[in-house]
């Protein structure tokens, strides 16, 4: 199995654009596929440079529905208009952030899709649970059985003049399976990693054994006494799954060193354009 970060947050030694997205390419014995398709048409450009042939890639999975994961669908379907493209029902959405009074550009921010996407006649939608093939399944959450961590508390739903909590009923997480391996992969995890977890142990009796995820625990200032002891409460119990963590994105790297401190050798950041060795 070959996993490559086609785009994320960070400068990695590749070469590559980096921004505030996420993409990953997956090559399996079955599949050539995409997590994921990042924020722009700059996925695609390090695609080439990382000498990855979109054309090749046979299926796309859509975590959720944000514009950060999402911007380099339409170009991405410029080059390959034969993949299927899977995403949640409601992955269209009136998804938006509060990014609180007096932000600059306004209090309320769309971070959904571009509506074209869901035009595209190679988008299957999915209710719910996937199975796509023996060796690939989309899951999702019923029941968080962890409190949804406070960073996610900011994004929201429009819902006719007003505004509700995102539920996150639009995320779902692809399982990969080799041999005995599963490896499990999250856009944001905006559900929760430790409940995200505990579905995925529900499903298949035990624990994947690496988990590939942002962790959505990024603050854009300096963290509060409170918010720091969130993170490190979510990595001591992380500590306890037998999992190796690779996770990017929306951590944020303040958050990564504090989570590293405790998890040590079991967490890796994946930077953009760099190879997953699971």
């Amino acid at each position: 199995m070959k996993i490559i970060n086609l785009i994320e947050n960070t400068e990695g030694s590749k070469g590559c654009a980096f921004a505030h997205g996420l993409s990953f390419y997956v090559e399996t014995e079955k599949h050539k596929m995409l997590m994921d398709v990042g924020p722009s048409e700059d996925t695609i450009a390090n695609a080439s440079i990382l000498g990855i042939d979109l054309n090749k890639v046979d299926m796309v999975a859509l975590s959720h529905g944000h514009y950060d994961h999402s911007g380099g669908i339409m170009p991405f379907a410029k080059v390959n208009d034969h993949a299927p493209i899977y995403m949640q029902k409601l992955a269209v959405g009136n998804y938006y952030a509060d990014d609180g009074e007096g932000a600059e550009g306004g209090r309320y921010k769309y971070i959904g899709i571009d509506p074209e996407i869901a035009k595209l006649p190679q988008v299957k939608f999915v209710d719910g649970d996937h199975v796509i093939d023996d060796e690939m399944e989309l899951i999702t959450i019923k029941n968080r059985t962890h409190q949804l961590p406070s960073t996610n508390l900011e994004l929201i739903i429009k819902v006719g003049d007003g505004y509700v909590q995102d539920d996150f009923r639009h995320e779902h997480f692809l399982v990969i399976k080799e041999g005995s391996k599963k490896i499990l992969m999250s856009g944001c995890a905006h559900n929760g990693i430790l409940s995200i977890l505990d579905a995925f142990k529900e499903k298949y009796g035990e624990y994947p054994d690496a988990v590939i995820s942002g962790f959505h625990l990024m603050v854009h200032r300096d963290y509060t006494a409170d918010e720091l002891e969130e993170v490190r409460a979510i990595a001591r119990e992380l500590k306890n799954y037998p999992s190796r963590y690779f996770t990017c994105h929306c951590t944020g790297v303040p958050a990564y060193e504090e989570m590293k401190l405790i998890l040590g050798d079991q967490l890796q950041y994946v930077h953009s354009g760099d190879e997953v060795e699971v």
